[in-house]
């Protein structure tokens, strides 16, 4: 397996364009926290319909979430690669001319609600309206892919929709094994017991149920594939069931999620940033249910030594009981809005 380089070992240019990837992802993240949580809020609010908060104990590594779906909240799934993706992995990442984000394409599926004002910019990350573009096309059945355009010299595009993930769990799960030195060389070398155990950790890993929907699955398969390239790239995955947004990166997952707080709680959030109760009303609170404030928790995860390379290299046995996440940080998060206020640390999955 081949991870993404570090940025030190970029030349100049490969810097220049990781740091402009960055700055678009930034803009991404804003746009998908919107999209998938206050969104799916708002959607709620107008069916006058009681917002199904995540319970914390459902943030905690290895939880099991209720398999309940709920219609009005937003799924999605989005790749976002910083280099272009090489025409060899067609083969499992199903990106063709069919699918890809032209005008006529759009036509055949019907997807695009404003389709005769379709402009061939709009896809281009660097245009005014690429995000009413992608808002139109997020509801999509599998993935949106957007990657650098080959021709350009640094430029991004939603390139492809409808975009199937292929590449079977087995294979996924058989590549981390053998990064985690659990296996030498076949998921099945120790046998069918071994190699379903180690595909349960596979979902561990990347912090979702067994039995999770397609859309998580696909994220999880699309984020360990993209591990065999050099360069970084992000999955964004919201679902019905769990809803939170589950972002996967060259740094590991984070998950964030609505949650409904008191006003003592916020009295604590405003000692800690240093500012007033109105100010953090202002900039971070996305609603108010009579005396309880709506906020973004945002929570990143760790891997514990479970599930990082072995020292040295050597092979090792799998033991399924131990941890391979742990929670390493707890933010509060402005609104996707707002520009100069940082996110609050804030312990909540534990207490």
């Amino acid at each position: 397996m081949v991870f993404c380089k570090h940025r030190d070992n970029l030349s100049r240019e490969e810097r220049l364009k990781r740091s402009y990837y960055e700055v678009l992802r930034d803009e991404l993240d804003q746009f998908v926290l919107g999209y998938s949580l206050v969104g799916s809020y708002n959607n709620f609010l107008r069916l006058r319909t009681p917002y199904p908060f995540v319970e914390l104990r459902e943030l905690k590594p290895r939880a099991r979430i209720p398999a309940i779906e709920f219609d009005a909240q937003n799924s999605f799934l989005i790749i976002f690669c910083e280099d272009s993706i090489d025409k060899k992995h067609k083969k499992y990442i199903r990106y063709f001319d069919a699918n890809k984000t032209t005008k006529n394409n759009l036509l055949k599926h019907k997807y695009f609600p404003n389709i005769e004002n379709f402009d061939r910019n709009l896809k281009f990350f660097d245009t005014s309206d690429f995000f009413s573009l992608l808002r139109s096309l997020l509801p999509i059945d599998y993935a949106l892919l957007i990657q650098k355009i080959p021709q350009a010299r640094v430029r991004y595009a939603l390139t492809h929709f409808h975009v199937r993930i292929d590449w079977p769990i087995a294979e996924a799960s058989e590549d981390l094994a053998k990064h985690l030195r659990y296996i030498s060389k076949d998921l099945y070398e120790k046998g069918d017991k071994y190699a379903e155990d180690f595909q349960k950790k596979f979902f561990e890993y990347y912090g979702i149920p067994v039995l999770s929907g397609g859309r998580r699955t696909a994220a999880i398969v699309a984020a360990q594939y993209f591990r065999q390239m050099s360069s970084i790239s992000t999955v964004y995955v919201a679902s019905s069931e769990s809803r939170n947004l589950l972002r996967i990166d060259e740094k590991g997952i984070s998950k964030s999620v609505l949650v409904k707080l008191p006003l003592n709680e916020i009295k604590k959030l405003t000692d800690i940033a240093g500012i007033t109760q109105t100010n953090f009303t202002k900039n971070y609170v996305i609603a108010r249910q009579r005396k309880h404030f709506i906020c973004i928790l945002n929570v990143r995860y760790d891997y514990t030594a479970h599930a990082l390379p072995s020292e040295g290299g050597r092979l090792r046995e799998l033991n399924p009981d131990t941890n391979w996440l742990t929670v390493s940080e707890e933010y509060i998060l402005p609104k996707p809005s707002v520009m100069i206020h940082p996110p609050i640390p804030y312990k909540m999955v534990y207490l």
